[in-house]
């Protein structure tokens, strides 16, 4: 939901009544992940989509109707192989979408609406919502800041909503969306209730060192994907504004130095251009020991092979140098700065999504592989209370 700023802040800010349609869970080859939202107002006016195509005039009936009633709803969407075009996803996947009503009277208006003014200032926040739990509690609504205070509440018990705020706390600094099974009394054991929890963080980092050719094509790429780029070199005659303006920041300073100061988390990306040992080794010695999410060098295989020796020699080890993608990029055979940065960007989403880098076709893996695994105490797809499933047939 919270991917829907700023229409939704607008719809909010207008006084409409409205309801909002978001993935919870997703089996299968589901186009879309969970947090994948769309809206529909009093008068029919839509936004977002949940599925890419497959399903939203099922959803948008949901939403009118759950405007009517005043009540959240849970439903199933699937494929049926004896028919690919009913109601489901021609794609094969099982998809589970949550219905809330934001009327004008709706305690959880005023959560949204705090949620994605968070969001556009920048600050962490995560809505954590029940899924499935206890009669009339399904859509309530805990929001969570990064600072760990909160608001609203799951109305089942205190204990729950403390346990609920530390697991939405845990998927923030994750910058995860997904459920989480919990007790109703607090506890973290699985026991009847399923929440939601929507993470919205800063944008992810992605630092870029050497002011080079190559790396103003990748900087083009990393925003594409989503990034908060910095470009960062310690030539202060490349590294200009004018020839890196698609970047957040372009930052003159020692690439091992700026690294040491600046804030990392573990989504963060690494991507050193600049293959000179004079930069690449002190920097990679910092890189290789920060918990990001991946540390890619640009580099013949001599030049790699050499690197590896001078970082051996300033004490990093195997499990620490296996960390190292080098030479960055996928081999695509592409030789200019936007190829190359093709291929770099290529390897980043596989890295992050768990993919192989193979062509699909001829393939007969799953075109969407599944979602890094979660911590013990969450569950993949939440249970659904009788009678809100619906498959296609």
């Amino acid at each position: 939901m919270l991917d829907l700023l700023p229409e939704l802040r607008d719809w909010l800010d207008d006084g409409r009544d409205l309801a909002v349609a978001t993935v919870v869970s997703v089996g299968g080859s589901a186009p879309r992940g969970p947090g994948a939202a769309l809206a529909v107002d009093r008068s029919g006016a839509v936004v977002g989509s949940v599925s890419g195509g497959c399903v939203e005039g099922a959803v948008y009936d949901l939403c009118a109707q759950a405007l009517e009633s005043g009540d959240s709803a849970l439903e199933r969407f699937g494929h049926s192989d004896e028919d690919a075009f009913a109601t489901g996803l021609t794609c094969g996947g099982v998809l589970d979408v949550l219905v809330t009503p934001v009327r004008a009277d709706s305690p959880v208006r005023a959560l949204m609406r705090t949620a994605l003014d968070a969001v556009d200032r920048g600050e962490p926040v995560a809505l954590a919502r029940v899924v499935d739990g206890p009669p009339g509690r399904l859509g309530a609504t805990l929001l969570v800041h990064g600072d760990g205070s909160t608001a609203g509440g799951l109305g089942v018990h205190d204990d729950l909503d403390r346990t609920a705020a530390a697991r939405a706390g845990a998927a923030l600094d994750a910058g995860r969306t997904g459920t989480v099974e919990l007790s109703p009394d607090g506890s973290h054991c699985p026991g009847g209730l399923t929440l939601l929890v929507e993470a919205g963080a800063p944008p992810p980092r992605m630092i870029v060192f050497g002011a080079v050719d190559f790396a103003a094509a990748l900087v083009r790429a990393g925003k594409f994907l989503g990034y908060h780029v910095t470009v960062c070199d310690a030539r202060p005659v490349f590294t200009t504004r004018a020839r890196f303006p698609d970047a957040d920041e372009v930052v003159v300073d020692w690439p091992h130095r700026y690294l040491r100061g600046t804030r990392t988390d573990p989504r963060t990306v690494l991507c050193v251009l600049t293959h000179d040992a004079r930069f690449d080794v002190p920097l990679l010695e910092v890189a290789l020991r920060l918990p990001v999410a991946f540390v890619g060098a640009m580099g013949s295989r001599r030049t790699h092979t050499d690197r590896e020796r001078r970082l051996r020699d300033a004490g990093l080890d195997t499990e620490e140098l296996a960390r190292l993608r080098s030479p960055i990029g996928l081999d695509l055979g592409g030789r200019t700065p936007e190829e190359t940065a093709l291929s770099i960007a290529a390897e980043i989403v596989a890295a992050r999504r768990g993919g192989t880098g193979r062509p699909l076709t001829g393939t007969r893996t799953p075109i969407h592989t599944p979602a890094p695994p979660r911590p013990a105490h969450s569950t993949g797809r939440p249970r659904l209370p009788e009678g809100v499933a619906r498959t296609a047939s």
